[in-house]
């Protein structure tokens, strides 16, 4: 394993395997030799897209009070009752429509899986053995629990956990806080852990943002009219409850229109899938980008910051329906601009982050 005495001038030759302490007794078990964790959380996705594979996985999802606060009492009978017979038809639709029917899972698995194997291997080049980088899902496979449970029998007595949102709320970066440290509550033998804050303002991350921006408009004869920058909403009231997420999903946009050198009105903040009655942050994107077509913006641009990886949300919502809106508003040319993925400037800016985290402990 690593050794601090050397002052951090990277990893020295360590067994792999399981060994029980010299000094003790023979029934003593074997333990690993001692690695650091690097634990990447997305939110989710379900297993398939047939009724009940999304009936668990939405009902994990809304179940989840960090999401919707409501009392159970008031809440779940109108969930199990109502939401839930009829959601999972129309949300197995949409998820049917963008899913990754080769690998037999949704896009966001994919991708993902992507983004932990080139996080993996760039750390890995950093550490080696040292390190074990995996990921989990908030809602559905693989769990939290049970990658934490991989990670301590590999021997990892640190673990650093990050959840993959650039904004920070309690309704994504909490969330999985929570479930990560409930999972730490079954472990007889509890790592060191850290979580990695939001990263909304790091220079890598927002300049992965601009490149990818200036890559899709160099590849449109037209210019956009406006960069619509779509965030994912949550109601108007976690805002004046203390919930930071739309104060950073503002800084985003005007640190990302710094860097592209644009004027204010070249570029806006919306907020997208709005559920329940409640008054949600604003303006929604479906109707921003309708008035924008009848103010005679003919061409935009969407692009989807607060999402590390395309899911339901960007390659069915925006991509479909928030299309739709600016078409039969009288819109002409709408243009997608990708989450930031498995883009080398987006892996490269997440392992700076990581990086950054991780110091005193490998660094």
């Amino acid at each position: 394993m690593f050794d601090s005495k050397q002052g951090g001038s990277g990893p020295v030759p360590a067994s792999t395997a399981a060994e029980r302490p010299s000094h003790a007794p023979a029934d003593h078990p074997k333990i690993p030799p001692e690695k650091v964790g690097v634990l990447l959380a997305n939110l989710g996705t379900p297993d398939n897209y047939d009724y009940w594979s999304m009936r668990r996985y939405l009902n994990e999802f809304l179940s989840d009070k960090r999401v919707i606060d409501y009392s159970p009492w008031v809440w779940q009978p109108i969930l199990q009752l109502v939401v839930l017979t009829k959601r999972p038809f129309a949300s197995g639709e949409a998820y049917k429509s963008i899913w990754n029917h080769e690998a037999g899972e949704s896009p966001l698995m994919t991708i993902t899986k992507s983004q932990t194997t080139k996080i993996r291997d760039r750390l890995q080049a950093a550490y080696g053995d040292d390190v074990v980088v995996d990921f989990c899902m908030r809602y559905g496979n693989p769990s939290t629990k049970s990658k934490v449970r991989e990670m301590a029998d590999k021997g990892c007595r640190k673990i650093l956990f990050f959840p993959l949102y650039p904004q920070y709320s309690g309704t994504t970066s909490a969330t999985a806080n929570d479930h990560f440290f409930r999972a730490l509550m079954e472990e007889k033998w509890q790592p060191q852990v850290r979580t990695v804050p939001a990263y909304f303002d790091d220079p890598g991350y927002v300049d992965a943002l601009a490149q990818s921006v200036e890559r899709a408009y160099a590849g449109l004869d037209d210019k956009p009219d406006v960069l619509v920058c779509s965030y994912h909403g949550v109601p108007q009231r976690y805002l004046t409850e203390g919930d930071p997420y739309h104060c950073q999903c503002v800084k985003t946009t005007r640190l990302l229109k710094e860097k592209l050198g644009w004027d204010d009105d070249r570029i806006t903040t919306t907020f997208q899938s709005r559920f329940g009655p409640e008054e949600w942050l604003q303006p929604y994107t479906v109707e921003e980008v309708a008035r924008l077509a009848e103010q005679g913006k003919k061409k935009i641009a969407v692009i989807a910051p607060a999402f590390s990886s395309d899911c339901i949300e960007t390659l069915e919502e925006i991509n479909e329906e928030i299309r739709e809106s600016f078409e039969e508003a009288g819109g002409e040319h709408f243009t997608y601009i990708p989450c930031l993925n498995d883009d080398a400037a987006h892996v490269e800016a997440l392992v700076k982050v990581i990086r950054t985290n991780l110091r005193g402990w490998l660094d």
